[in-house]
């Protein structure tokens, strides 16, 4: 219970406040353009975590050959292997755990963000707002003049997951074929990932499929912008001199 306040308190009750007073005083109260705007707001908000991610992924991808030759080098001595291993991540500035935490962050974000559509939007309880909120009564859910946001809408998860394809597509690192035993682990594993680069999009179609549209549509904003953020944090990584140099070394051998 007190953690259900907690919740309410710090995510849900800001969330849905932002929402209607951006619907209040955004000339046609479209919930369509509101959705944006607060997806941009919260975007900005959560930014140097998201990059942080972003980062920490595409340089794990930058330095894998280094991993997989470590992971050969020292396949019986595993101390050895972990000590190496943390000595390179050293040394190219990433903490592994990094690329998990913003996701951890997120997440209440997405609770809140699906309560304040299921329970504050598509159902009208606006009972949570602060005094200083005009309740504007009742939020119109048609946004742009034809999409309904309250009801489950397929051309919004269809543009979702296509959205969701491309953002994967981007963090996909082609790998070398297989030339010995023992790299078919790590080749398993890039295998896997291409994988989850399909099957992640067709999850995010059904379930978009059966939520609310404002709430799928939220999900297709922000991984638009989330692909926005990866295409300039992937083109400030090309301009560091670490990875330059690293990566000219690394051809070298």
């Amino acid at each position: 219970m007190i953690v259900i306040q907690i919740f309410n308190t710090i995510c849900y009750q800001p969330l849905l406040n932002l929402l209607v007073f951006i619907y209040n005083v955004l000339p046609g109260h479209d919930l369509g353009v509101v959705i944006i705007v607060v997806t941009v707001i919260i975007r900005g908000i959560l930014y140097p975590f998201s990059a942080q991610s972003i980062r920490a992924q595409k340089m794990m991808q930058e330095i894998q050959p280094k991993i997989d030759e470590l992971k050969k080098l020292y396949k019986d001595q595993k101390e050895k292997q972990a000590s190496e291993m943390m000595k390179l991540y050293k040394e190219q500035k990433i903490n592994p755990l990094s690329s998990c935490l913003p996701l951890l962050i997120q997440l209440p974000f997405l609770l809140a963000i699906y309560q304040v559509f299921q329970v504050g939007i598509t159902n009208g309880s606006l009972s949570m707002l602060y005094p200083f909120i005009h309740n504007p009564g009742q939020i119109n859910t048609i946004a742009f003049g034809f999409l309904n946001l309250s009801k489950p809408q397929i051309a919004i998860a269809l543009l979702a997951a296509i959205a969701q394809f491309f953002q994967a597509k981007m963090l996909v690192k082609t790998r070398p074929t297989v030339k010995n035993k023992g790299s078919k682990d790590e080749d398993m594993m890039a295998i896997m990932n291409k994988q989850m680069t399909y099957v992640m999009p067709v999850i995010t179609f059904f379930i978009g499929f059966s939520l609310p549209g404002g709430l799928v549509f939220y999900w297709l904003v922000l991984t638009l912008l989330t692909i926005l953020q990866q295409a300039i944090v992937f083109r400030k990584i090309k301009k560091d001199p670490i990875i330059v140099i690293d990566s000219n070394s690394s051809n070298k051998q």
